[in-house]
């Protein structure tokens, strides 16, 4: 490989990664502004999942067209348009004064969400096959924009109002668009052929692997989406914290839960997909099965007489289980899509945008989940059962298609065991 080369894969990584980080943080902006804003219209708490969860609706309708067009005219020029696009709405939320209002400039918000299915196929072009799930893991790292959405969007709030930070968001946006377009490249080799039919890019989603991938996505991902957009408020209601802080001890789950993506893209790449998926899931399971423990008092009847016992979390133990969480979904991540490169690398953005779809309409659909069963139940930890449950059911679908034939301990590569179509 030649220097040249070489540089523009370099370049091409690092600028895919920064966008991606960006158009993530706008994606989560109604994380932060939401709660004034929720304050500010009596909303109700699933009123209130549907404006945080607006935005990845959107962006997780558009991830298939998206990486179809990929495929076709090249990531370069989608990315630079998607994220042109997404400028107006994000300044525009400042203006907002009505429930709607918020509601529609959050679903034109939202395309930013579809930039990881433009970036991951993007990237992945332009690198060897032994080195695609670190380099998709690199660029998955951005999903750490939760974070810095949760850093930054915190202090200007209070120091400015929450209308002055969307104004910051839209300009942060427009210039790394600029610089994006400035310091990328394009190949006209990873584009598709001009002779290849919409419904040819179509076929292989009747892969069942392909749905099943969407599963594994809608937990790593779709579970993250959720919880990134679900955790300052529950920090402030379960815990009593101030907005500052329950951003901070939030990014203890973001953040992690973003930056490590390329550890998993690289452990996939030495021990295979399949492997790390497993123990994802695993690790996934147990956590979810204590967070979702509620707060609990019950009275035992002793030799001594009556005796009261409570059980609940303190916030120390809450946020360590949460930062364990975001570490296996970070790893979750970036093997699902190293799957998807070693069982697809000619349809990797046609299967990448609906396996991203999947995941989104996971982060879509979750905390509106959420909020109903908050509303329903009064328990906030409910939040955590119904991730618990989605995480057996993705362990017992593994189990059936996957694990009865393969050894998870034994340090094999998935490439040399492939899973047979069905």
């Amino acid at each position: 490989m030649t220097v040249a080369r070489r540089t523009q894969q370099l370049s091409v990584l690092i600028m895919s990664t920064t966008a991606f980080t960006m158009c993530f943080a706008a994606w989560m902006l109604f994380a932060v502004i939401g709660i004034p804003i929720k304050e500010l219209l009596a909303l109700n708490e699933t009123q209130f999942g549907l404006l945080i969860a607006t935005p990845v609706l959107t962006g997780s309708l558009v991830r298939l067209p998206l990486g179809i067009w990929t495929d076709r005219f090249g990531g370069r020029v989608v990315f630079f348009a998607l994220m042109l696009a997404t400028v107006p709405p994000i300044f525009l939320i400042s203006y907002a004064t009505e429930y709607w209002q918020f509601l529609l400039a959050g679903l034109f918000v939202g395309l930013a969400g579809g930039s990881f299915s433009v970036g991951i196929a993007y990237c992945a072009r332009w690198f060897e096959r032994d080195q695609q799930g670190f380099a998709m893991g690199v660029f998955g790292a951005g999903n750490s924009g939760a974070a810095v959405t949760k850093l930054v969007a915190p202090i200007l709030l209070v120091t400015f109002g929450w209308q002055f930070v969307p104004m910051v968001f839209a300009g942060a946006m427009l210039i790394t668009a600029i610089a994006f377009w400035f310091f990328t490249y394009e190949d006209p080799a990873h584009r598709i052929s001009s002779a290849t039919t919409l419904a040819d890019q179509l076929k292989v989603l009747r892969d069942p692997r392909v749905w099943k991938y969407c599963q594994y996505y809608s937990i790593v991902f779709g579970g993250y989406v959720a919880l990134a957009l679900w955790m300052t408020k529950y920090y402030v209601a379960e815990f009593g914290l101030g907005i500052e802080v329950a951003a901070l001890l939030a990014v203890c789950f973001s953040l992690p839960g973003g930056v490590l993506r390329a550890v998993g893209g690289w452990l996939s790449d030495r021990h295979g997909a399949h492997k790390v998926t497993w123990w994802v899931m695993w690790v996934s399971w147990i956590c979810l099965f204590l967070l979702s423990y509620p707060h609990t008092e019950f009275t035992v009847m002793t030799v001594d007489g009556p005796r009261s016992f409570e059980i609940h979390h303190n916030v120390w133990f809450f946020t360590f289980l949460m930062f364990i969480v975001g570490v296996a979904w970070a790893f979750g991540k970036a093997s699902v899509f190293k799957y998807i490169a070693n069982d697809f690398p000619k349809e990797i953005g046609a299967v990448s945008g609906v396996v991203g779809l999947a995941g989104g309409l996971g982060g879509f659909l979750l905390p509106i989940m959420f909020g109903a069963l908050l509303d329903l139940t009064g328990v906030r930890s409910s939040a955590f059962m119904l991730l618990y449950g989605i995480t057996w059911v993705s362990l017992v679908w593994m189990y059936w298609t996957e694990v009865r034939t393969r050894d998870v301990l034994h340090d094999e590569a998935d490439e040399a065991k492939p899973e047979p179509a069905h």
